[in-house]
């Protein structure tokens, strides 16, 4: 075989394995792989960050650190192994590898803290949310509300597995009623639980967030895609932990509108209602003021006529006289 040939051979068999994976990946987003090796393909902005974070810090980091480990065991037990090293040493402390062996690890988690805070800091800046769901998990299925839309509670639980495969779904991940929100919109999810603790764990949106009974944990997503993204609780929350999945189902806005006036709800914001005007006490009189249109003005005494004021009755009985 030519050299040339040989190399558009390989570059078609790269291709074709590359084409395969994207193939693979798109039919199944949203869900398991079999046989995939890294995270599932990202499907919202948090995803995005937190698959970068894993791949291009993490990945490295630990890559690197465990050949250095690696490399000192092998350097050990070549070097000082009974053979080759009869006599042993008879220090037991260095001080300059101590000192250094204190020190890279620190500044290695401080380069990891400078990414790792970026990404901390994306997941609770939650922009304007477009969208309110209230998620509460309970022993052992999930129930959505959409506050915003009048839609009211309703569950959602595991579909069966013979109904999961007669809709070629996958089993253990489908569900009869699933979540559905608009695709580019910003989703708020407040989530909480009435009994024990669950857990809304989502990877295509890179979110796990703990269902507390008598607590409201926020969380927030943005699905940059169409389609039917699955997740399961987390937490070990009894003995059908296993059977709690979630589906989310990404739709356009027209295909979401008519779902929400299909469960009787509107996207139209309710008006608040009207709060009755409160009665204004009557304001209390001041002193010296006036409260009565007809009341007689005061009698102001000039300080002039007083004596003769004082002297008309004296006169009075000489009048009489």
């Amino acid at each position: 075989m030519k050299p040339g040939t040989s190399a558009l051979a390989i570059s078609a068999f790269i291709g074709s394995v590359m084409a395969t994976g994207a193939t693979q990946a798109q039919e199944y987003l949203g869900q398991p792989t079999p046989g995939g090796i890294g995270l599932q393909d990202s499907a919202s902005p948090l995803k995005e960050q937190a698959t970068w974070f894993h791949n291009w810090v993490l990945m490295p980091t630990i890559v690197l650190i465990s050949l250095l480990v690696l490399g000192l065991l092998i350097w050990v037990v070549i070097r000082y192994n009974k053979k080759s090293n009869p006599v042993p040493a008879r220090w037991s402390h260095n001080t300059a590898i101590e000192v250094l062996w204190t020190i890279v690890p620190v500044f290695i988690l401080v380069g990891i803290a400078l990414f790792s805070f970026r990404l901390l800091f994306a997941y609770e800046n939650m922009p304007e949310p477009d969208l309110t769901v209230k998620v509460t998990g309970n022993q052992w299925n999930w129930a959505y509300e959409y506050p915003d839309q009048g839609v009211a509670e309703y569950i959602s639980s595991m579909l069966p597995e013979d109904e999961a495969r007669a809709r070629g779904v996958p089993y253990r991940l489908a569900a009869d009623e699933p979540m559905v929100v608009p695709v580019g919109q910003t989703v708020k999810l407040l989530v909480t639980a009435s009994d024990v603790i669950h857990a809304v764990a989502l990877p295509a949106f890179g979110l796990k967030t703990d269902a507390v009974p008598g607590r409201t944990n926020e969380t927030w997503f943005r699905a940059d895609r169409v389609g039917t993204y699955y997740g399961q609780c987390s937490e070990l929350c009894g003995v059908d932990h296993a059977f709690m999945p979630l589906e989310i189902r990404v739709v356009t806005e027209a295909e979401f509108a008519a779902w929400v006036a299909s469960r009787g709800g509107s996207m139209t914001p309710a008006a608040p209602a009207a709060v009755p005007a409160a009665t204004a006490p009557a304001a209390a009189p001041t002193v010296g003021a006036t409260t009565d249109a007809a009341a007689p003005a005061p009698t102001q005494t000039d300080p002039a006529a007083a004596p003769a004021a004082a002297s008309a009755p004296a006169a009075a009985p000489a009048a009489a006289q």
